[in-house]
């Protein structure tokens, strides 16, 4: 009975020991990780390092999912845009009839120039349309103003570039936020200012892409035409509004201007007319001699 005892109490401290270790282990390690994460908040980095962590390759293909999520509900980005020449009857009929077809396709004229000429009229426009009544308001004009003497329609997909601009807009957006937090708790005057100047021009950049995406928003929402109304004269002015004694008068009094000037050109030459004499002169003397020999 004593020889079966003694081996199984053995027996007893060997399994406890080693439930005793198993059990002291993770708290070991736990107490090393809690050590070595508390070390690593702990280091200092200076801005320029952290700017390097938080902000990310632009050329990389990997973008944050906010960003990612954003663009794919972006829709196609079409910018349209026309050049037309019309040759009219009347300039100020053919203005009528085009203030008429912009009301209907609710577009509205951003500049206008007018030039009148001893051969022409022409009435210059830039118009602005909404994208989906651009090609109603390009055959209105087609059809009922003139005839077309030259039609050039364009169109650009910008959908790539509004897609680009738009997700380096959101990265910008989130890399200003973390800053801004890291500015509360900058430690040194230095790291202050470095931020600061991050700030900024994170600032900037996100004022220009905010810029540039709404000037494509509004050329893809309004679509631009230049309109040209052109209309040839038979005769000039001049000769269409002055009667034949008017022409006459003129004539007479052309005339006389240019007698005048031929005039006034020979008197501008007198220094040579006073050669004439000394030549008659000379030639008188010079003949009288061959008549005494």
């Amino acid at each position: 009975m004593k020889k079966l005892f003694l081996p199984l109490c053995i027996l007893l401290l060997m399994t406890g020991c080693k439930k005793s270790e198993q059990e002291s282990s993770p708290s070991v390690s736990a107490d090393k990780a809690v050590t070595v994460t508390s070390y690593e908040m702990k280091a200092p980095t200076s801005p320029k390092e952290i700017s390097q962590k938080l902000l990310p390759d632009e050329d990389q293909s990997s973008q944050p999912n906010v960003s990612t999520k954003k663009t794919d509900t972006i829709s196609k980005k079409i910018i349209k845009n026309g050049n037309m020449t019309i040759q009219v009857g009347d300039i100020k009929k053919a203005q009528n009839q085009v203030s008429d077809i912009l009301k209907k396709n609710n577009a509205y004229i951003q500049t206008e120039q007018f030039q009148n000429t001893d051969l022409d009229d022409n009435l210059d426009l830039i118009i602005r349309v909404p994208h989906k009544n651009f090609d109603a308001l390009v055959n209105s004009f087609s059809d009922g103003v003139g005839s077309v003497l030259s039609k050039n329609i364009s169109s650009d997909d910008v959908t790539e570039e509004y897609t680009d601009v738009s997700i380096k807009l959101a990265n910008k957006k989130i890399y200003l936020e973390k800053y801004r937090d890291m500015l509360k708790s900058a430690s040194t005057t230095k790291d202050m200012i470095e931020i600061q100047e991050t700030i900024r021009e994170l600032e900037d950049e996100i004022d220009v892409a905010e810029g540039r995406l709404r000037f494509i928003d509004d050329r893809v929402n309004y679509s631009t035409l230049n309109l040209s109304l052109y209309k040839e004269k038979v005769r000039s002015s001049a000769t269409s509004k002055i009667g034949f004694g008017s022409r006459f008068a003129d004539s007479v009094t052309e005339g006389w201007n240019s007698f005048m000037s031929f005039l006034l050109g020979i008197i501008s030459l007198w220094p040579f007319l006073l050669l004439i004499p000394i030549m008659i002169f000379l030639w008188r003397k010079w003949k009288s001699g061959r008549t005494t020999k």
